[in-house]
């Protein structure tokens, strides 16, 4: 029941109301292979770093069975870089800077030892890297999940449009399914996805706010933990893909039930991501704090009603 994760393993700088973070790892698929280690082995990263990169970090992510065949180490140049500055509302953010170094020139290969994986996300890269990858698998894997940003919707839409013909599960914001769509509702916009655009689900984070899962006629909202204190939220949606493909990758079970469990399984993962600066929190976490979280989560929407 292998995963194969492709993204960004980088740098990131942070400051927000309640602190500055420093230069601290982040990246993509640091985050997703962070959250989703929890439910299944081995998980196979497909990335580029720098010499710069931590060998500690590494060495902490290969004892959670990340295996790094297709991560290429340019020791001479430097990891991709990130820094940002969060408002008040801990929703928006300005980028201050943004260095690709190493991801710049990103040709991703896939081992032979990667061949065969069952499960395959997608992190927020190029249009064309994420094609690559796909491409380079000689069996397609059970399902294929994808993220994506406004920026690639603005430079590159032509080469999105291609490589969503090809996944299963898009994984968007509220923002960004409207700007893919040109339309105001959500429920108008999780339509042309699913009946024009390739993928057979689609999943819009809405932050603080939870998160909606759409498949053909159906729709289920899973609700974000009300924290008392966000400390740092990004990668939080990252952490939530992690925790969502590692959970349908631990069952092999695809079908929309088992989506609903793993929205929440999900949601369950960003809410420890945000509790501290980077991956600190998830390098940390058990899965009796993983069961307790979820627990939280099944008394925050159950209820009893009598009907009229």
């Amino acid at each position: 029941m292998s995963l194969t994760v492709v993204g960004s393993m980088a740098f990131d700088d942070i400051e927000t109301p309640f602190g500055k973070s420093g230069r601290i790892v982040g990246g993509s698929a640091t985050f997703i292979a962070w959250a989703a280690s929890n439910f299944v082995k081995p998980i196979n990263q497909v990335s580029v770093i720098g010499g710069d990169f931590p060998q500690e970090e590494l060495d902490a992510l290969s004892a959670k069975g990340v295996a790094f065949d297709g991560v290429q180490v340019k020791k001479d140049e430097k990891s991709f870089y990130w820094a940002g500055k969060y408002h008040m509302d801990m929703n928006t953010r300005d980028t201050l800077t943004t260095e690709l170094n190493v991801l710049g020139e990103f040709q991703p290969v896939i081992p032979d030892s990667y061949q065969g994986s069952e499960f395959l996300i997608l992190g927020n890269l190029t249009p064309q890297v994420q094609m690559s990858v796909i491409k380079q698998m000689k069996t397609r894997p059970k399902l294929i999940v994808m993220d994506t940003m406004n920026f690639w919707m603005e430079v590159a839409m032509d080469d999105l449009k291609k490589v969503l013909k090809e996944v299963d599960v898009l994984l968007v914001n509220d923002a960004e399914a409207r700007q893919l769509t040109g339309e105001v509702s959500l429920v108008k916009a999780a339509r042309t996805i699913l009946t024009t655009m390739g993928p057979k689900y689609l999943i819009i984070k809405k932050g603080e706010h939870g998160a909606l899962l759409f498949h053909e006629n159906h729709v289920f909202f899973a609700p974000a933990l009300p924290l008392e204190e966000v400390f740092d939220p990004t990668g939080a949606g990252d952490t939530f893909a992690g925790g969502f493909i590692g959970h349908l990758a631990k069952t092999k079970d695809i079908s929309f039930e088992n989506m609903k469990t793993a929205i929440i399984v999900g949601s369950a993962m960003a809410s420890f991501c945000v509790e501290r600066f980077g991956v600190g929190r998830l390098r940390e976490i058990t899965h009796e704090d993983i069961s307790n979280r979820l627990e939280q989560f099944v008394q925050l929407v159950n209820f009893d009603i009598d009907l009229i």
